[in-house]
């Protein structure tokens, strides 16, 4: 008797086992299956821009090419460098780019800590104003942001020594430095929230230690919080760069005839068609035009040369953006 019991129960263990087995089975499929979905709708585009590039002009009206060209050349390369003036252009937005992301970075990084660790009057009014500037569109803000800057005076010190009405700061980079430095840059309201919600987390006994030895906040803060943020300094850092370098916004607002990527890429189509016949030879009276499907092929190419800054920083910062990501989350 007790022998068919545990019989049994070993069948029934065992059937157990093998459901548990298949179910495991079927979500471990399910979920390949999400990502390699999810993988070819990120990857695509950029194999379809990345076939384009290589490929050569006289496969455009080649029906049986699709992804692979018969011909390969980087002769596309060449001529979207050259509408681009690729090399001066990316050494200038990376310039930019990299100095308001520090200032932007380190500004929030203070406002956060200021947020997080302070007690002053008004400051949950002031986190509530931070909050809103991440909900208020941007382009509510267009007009009196472009008129400020425009003739921008600091407490009216401009005009009060010199007679004018203030510095004209369009087509600079003044705008975006000083909104930047001032954490009231692109997304800081996000990134302030960031930085508050970590030193939230952070043990108030590391602070305490550090006022019984004599520091102050600002010692506090350089000495000891900012070095245990590194998680949430790489997040805000990759973020800010990555926006800042895809901004068209406030660089058409602010910097609309400055030499920046994002710029030349939303004007890439006419660029193209203006400067291709003379890199390709064609007479500016001559009746010969460029192939319009070429132009296509030369604007699509520049838009990967644009981007690729960006796939190469992801392919060296991704496992340091993931854990970042991940450690910000839990301590946060």
């Amino acid at each position: 008797m007790k022998g068919s019991l545990m019989e049994n129960e070993i069948v029934v263990l065992r059937m157990q086992k093998a459901k548990n087995k298949s179910i495991e089975l079927l979500w471990s499929i399910f979920r390949y299956i999400l990502i390699i979905g999810i993988s070819f709708v990120i990857i695509y585009p950029l194999l379809q821009q990345l076939s384009v590039a290589i490929k050569d002009k006289t496969d455009i009206y080649n029906p049986t090419i699709y992804m692979i060209p018969v011909h390969f050349t980087t002769e596309n390369l060449r001529l979207a460098m050259s509408v681009l003036n690729y090399w001066p252009l990316l050494k200038n937005t990376l310039l930019f780019v990299v100095s308001t992301t520090a200032l932007q970075a380190a500004s929030c990084a203070l406002a956060g800590y200021g947020f997080a660790r302070f007690t002053f009057p008004g400051r949950n009014i002031l986190f509530t104003l931070v909050i809103l500037t991440i909900l208020i569109p941007s382009s509510t803000l267009m007009v009196p942001m472009y008129l400020h800057f425009r003739n921008f005076d600091v407490m009216g010190l401009v005009n009060l020594f010199t007679g004018t009405e203030g510095i004209n700061m369009l087509n600079t980079y003044g705008p975006s430095l000083i909104t930047a430095a001032l954490a009231n840059g692109l997304k800081s309201g996000l990134y302030i929230y960031i930085f508050r919600q970590f030193f939230r987390g952070m043990p108030a006994e590391i602070e305490e230690a550090a006022l019984i030895d004599g520091a102050g906040g600002f010692r506090t803060f350089f000495t000891i919080m900012l070095p245990n943020a590194i998680p949430p300094l790489i997040t805000v850092t990759l973020f800010a760069f990555v926006w800042q370098y895809n901004d068209t916004f406030y660089s058409s607002l602010f910097m609309s005839q400055s030499n920046l990527m994002a710029i030349k890429v939303a004007s890439l189509p006419a660029d193209a068609n203006q400067y291709l016949p003379g890199i390709l030879g064609v007479g500016a009276g001559s009746n010969v035009k460029v192939d319009p499907n070429l132009v296509s092929m030369i604007v699509d190419t520049g838009v990967l040369l644009a981007i690729a800054p960006l796939v190469v920083m992801y392919l060296f910062v991704q496992r340091f953006f993931v854990e970042s990501v991940e450690r910000t989350g839990v301590v946060g």
